[in-house]
């Protein structure tokens, strides 16, 4: 489940594995499987990076980037 801010700054879980789309007019409309749908402060972006973390956290998955400069090799 991920944490989002409604428009009235409430805060409420979703469980982010029911979200059929996501609508921008021009704020995010979350539609739900069922066809309910939240509005919601959080940008699309912001929506996406929580998805990905909280998967990240439940499949255990540490990102870690190395970047290695073999030109001086």
């Amino acid at each position: 489940m991920i944490v989002l801010q409604k428009m009235n700054g409430e805060h409420f879980l979703v469980n982010h594995n029911q979200i059929e789309y996501i609508e921008l007019i021009p704020e995010c409309k979350i539609v739900m499987m069922n066809h309910d749908y939240y509005l919601v402060r959080d940008t699309v972006e912001e929506i996406i990076r929580k998805i990905a973390d909280y998967n990240a956290k439940v499949m255990d998955i540490h990102r870690v980037v190395t970047v290695v400069d073999k030109r001086d090799i």
